[in-house]
């Protein structure tokens, strides 16, 4: 049974990682191949059990495959239209989710129950507030809507006018794949609530189980910031009773990461678990004591299905994740072996689980989470298998420390570049402080209506939080290092389970040797003399990474998305660790406008940068970053063989008056032995034509960064004819509301005949001048079925 479940398994992870899925004639194809691998190995099942095995694994992977693509195909049925995107639609239903309140409005999922015209059933909307209606794509630069958010509720009614987009993320190295996390929670269209005379709530309630749970959840949330007002982990108390982790600050979500306690604080299996034994531990004492009851019922079998309840009601208040699901499932197993009289074998449980989790929700393997749960129990059956002599509890609890640090390393490399090095010292006190008393304490005070137990548990997580923090701020409390390759996580993967072979099994010190690929390849550079660069998708803004054999250079850092996000810690960040980028040799702030300057400070903050460039105003927080200069023409430099050179703005640009931003842009050219690019910031027609006054030739550039993101204001014709490049990149947002690149200009590059490439259509974009020249398409490099064409 264990293998083809697992086979299954394989069978939806192949499907998700297809740019297009197989029609329905292709699926009922690949249904009879699977079930005529059944009925082979049926045939086969005395005589050779090799081939038996080996026919129902190929058969379950087939039907794993044609499970999730058929799975995958209702899902996209559910779309918006091309033709409906941007324009006004009035839709009615249901708010279906926790809303998400922000510094401009409201965010929440809202399922449609009727619409003017073709809309998904589910799509994500936000609600702004006192500021002009700028989602990414939607709104249009004269649309002048401000209007006030109202006080949303979970199972509200609603009728509203919205505007809708296609899912649409950005795609960047390594990055997050946000489509892909809208498309595996059914969202499938996003946008915003237009001003309308006829927006009104039309039922307060909408009487259903589904509503009823996260009216309940909200309700909860509510009470403890209202209990917590001015308490700084109060939204670490919302998210172990509720699970709605957006409640966490984004800060303390990174003191989380360095000291590997994450899972602690969100609900994870371990809470879940704690729950139920709670559950049955209070329905078994309570039982053996009604003999009456124990002539109807044993006692274990009482406990076991009050387990099962406790642990099914903490999973819907959880909001149904994917720890949360597969451990439900797999003390479903354990507790329906128990009223059947039946032993289940640990690993035939964690099967079980993976198969139904995979039956419902085939997207799940697209979430880290979904590998680091199951990985988590996995190591922990492991090296519990073949072990019969007991030991102290003490040391068992030791061994499943170091099993599951060890055992997820190379999961936490593959996923996020880094590791905790204090992970075993923090869990060992955080586990059973937050699992066994911080937990019950908030549950027990969702229950009651009193706050004593609410306060006792944020006292206790205060504490906990001083040495949390002491632990994080240790210098080498993290290992970071380049995304590594398939490979090196495979052996890395060996290498552990090498490792954690029991005690007296010869040559165990093997797995060491396969495990140092994992941690000791070096990061991939550029041979001296060439170069490497890459426009990523920061949506409507700019930032560049420029790489040579030995140093790198970042050319703007994209917009700022809200008070604390912003593309320097959404984006830069991540990307600079997966490339292996330690420190910044400079950092270039082409001017002060937000989608260049954004992720500026951010990036200062997590990085160490040797100087920095901008042509900012003197009262600009980023001029005080140590080695600032200003940018101006006739700066230049080399690094391995490649030169650097600054064409603009003019020194004396300086001293004029009323001078435009986007005219006091820094525009850097560099040049290798292969080829030469030319970074134009956001300048317009004024200062092409003084940069063609002034370098005529040195413009030349084989590829070109579109000026101010090809805006009717900038690209003319002469300056396009002076650079002659044969391509051009616009980084640019998808329906954005300036309409960037606009379409004359568009033209004026076609008929210069370049080659046009844009960020909202190809992702990243990542040119190699060296020896072997190359170009990279994010969009390509990772096409998935469920990303918009």
């Amino acid at each position: 049974m264990r293998m083809p479940i697992l086979g299954f398994a394989l069978g939806v992870w192949w499907l998700q990682r297809q740019a297009m899925l197989p029609q329905w004639p292709v699926l009922g194809g690949l249904c009879a191949a699977g079930l005529a691998c059944a009925a082979l190995a049926w045939a086969l099942r005395r005589r050779w059990p090799v081939c038996t095995r080996t026919a129902y694994f190929l058969g379950a992977l087939l039907a794993g495959f044609a499970w999730a693509a058929a799975m995958g195909q209702m899902r996209l049925a559910d779309h918006l239209p091309a033709q409906n995107e941007g324009r006004d639609i009035r839709v009615s239903g249901v708010v279906a989710s926790l809303p998400q309140a922000y510094e401009n409005g409201v965010r929440f999922e809202f399922e449609v129950e009727s619409a003017e015209a073709a809309v998904p059933s589910r799509i994500s909307l936000v609600w702004y507030s006192g500021r002009r209606d700028e989602v990414d794509g939607g709104g249009d630069a004269g649309d002048d809507a401000r209007h006030a958010a109202p006080e949303l509720h979970a199972g509200e009614r609603w009728q509203f006018t919205v505007r809708l987009k296609r899912p649409h993320g950005n795609l960047n190295p390594q990055g997050f794949d946000y489509e892909a996390w809208l498309f595996e929670r059914g969202v499938r269209a996003t946008g915003y609530v237009r001003m309308a005379e006829d927006n009104r709530r039309l039922d307060a309630f909408v009487p259903r189980a589904g509503l009823a749970v996260e009216r309940l959840r909200e309700h909860i949330r509510e009470r403890f910031f209202r209990s917590l007002p001015a308490h700084d982990y109060a939204g670490v108390l919302v998210a172990l009773v509720v699970g709605d982790q957006r409640a966490i600050d984004s800060g303390l979500w990174q003191v989380f990461a360095r000291t590997g306690i994450s899972h602690l604080m969100s609900i994870s299996g371990l809470h879940i678990t704690m729950v139920a034994g709670l559950g049955a531990w209070l329905m078994s004492f309570f039982w053996r004591r009604r003999p009456a009851l124990m002539l109807r019922l044993p006692a274990q079998k009482a406990a076991a299905a009050a387990g099962w309840a406790t642990a099914f009601g903490y999973c819907l208040l959880a909001g149904f994740g994917v720890p949360a699901q597969r451990t439900l499932y797999m003390l479903s197993v354990v507790a329906l072996a128990l009223w059947l009289g039946r032993a289940t074998a640990g690993s035939r449980v964690l099967a079980l689980a993976l198969l139904l989790v995979l039956l419902i929700d085939p997207w799940a393997v697209l979430s880290a989470g979904f590998w680091l749960s199951f990985g988590a129990v996995a190591l922990l059956f492991y090296i519990a298998a073949g072990r019969v002599a007991p030991r102290h509890w003490l040391v068992e609890w030791g061994r499943a420390q170091w099993a599951v640090t060890l055992g997820l390393i190379p999961a936490l490399l593959a996923l996020f570049q880094q590791f905790s090095l204090v992970s075993p010292l923090a869990n060992a006190v955080a586990i059973p402080l937050v699992s066994l008393v911080i937990t019950p304490l908030a549950l027990v005070a969702a229950l009651l209506p009193f706050d004593l137990p609410l306060v006792l548990a944020h006292q206790l997580l205060a504490w906990l939080m001083a040495f949390i923090e002491w632990l994080a701020e240790l210098p080498l409390a993290v290992w970071q290092q380049p995304a590594p390759p398939a490979w090196a996580v495979l052996l890395g993967l060996l290498g552990c389970i090498w490792l954690l072979l029991p005690r007296g099994f010869p040559a165990r010190g093997v797995g060491v040797l396969l495990f140092l690929p994992l941690v000791l390849l070096p990061p991939q550079r550029p041979a001296p003399g060439e170069l490497k660069l890459t426009v990523l998708d920061v949506g409507q803004g700019l930032a560049v990474h420029v790489q040579t054999a030995g140093h790198d250079l970042i050319y703007d850092t994209g917009p700022q998305f809200s008070a604390d996000a912003n593309s320097g810690n959404r984006i830069l960040l991540p990307y600079l660790r997966a490339q292996g980028v330690q420190h910044l040799d400079g950092l270039i702030v082409t001017h002060q406008d937000m989608d260049h300057a954004g992720g500026a400070l951010s990036l200062l903050d997590g990085l160490p940068v040797d100087w920095t460039a901008s042509s900012m105003s003197a009262d600009h927080p980023f001029r005080q970053a140590p080695g600032h200069r200003p940018c101006f023409d006739g700066q230049a430099w080399a690094w391995d063989g490649v030169r650097f050179e600054m064409l603009h703005p003019a020194l004396a640009d300086y001293a004029a008056a009323k001078r435009k931003s986007n005219d006091m842009s820094c525009v850097l050219k560099v040049t290798s032995a292969q080829g030469s690019v030319l970074l134009t910031g956001d300048i317009e027609t004024v200062s092409e034509q003084a940069l063609s006054k002034r370098h005529g030739a040195l413009l030349r550039a084989d590829v070109l960064l579109a000026p101010h993101h090809g805006s009717r204001t900038s690209s003319s014709a002469e300056f396009l004819s002076a650079v002659g490049a044969g391509t051009v990149i616009f980084p640019v947002g998808y329906r954005n509301r300036f309409r960037h690149p606009n379409a004359v200009v568009l033209r004026r590059y076609e008929a210069a005949g370049a080659r046009l490439l844009r960020s909202d259509r190809d992702g990243a974009v990542t040119l190699r001048f060296g020896v072997l020249r190359g170009l990279t398409l994010e969009r390509e490099e990772r096409r998935r079925y469920w990303h918009g064409r």
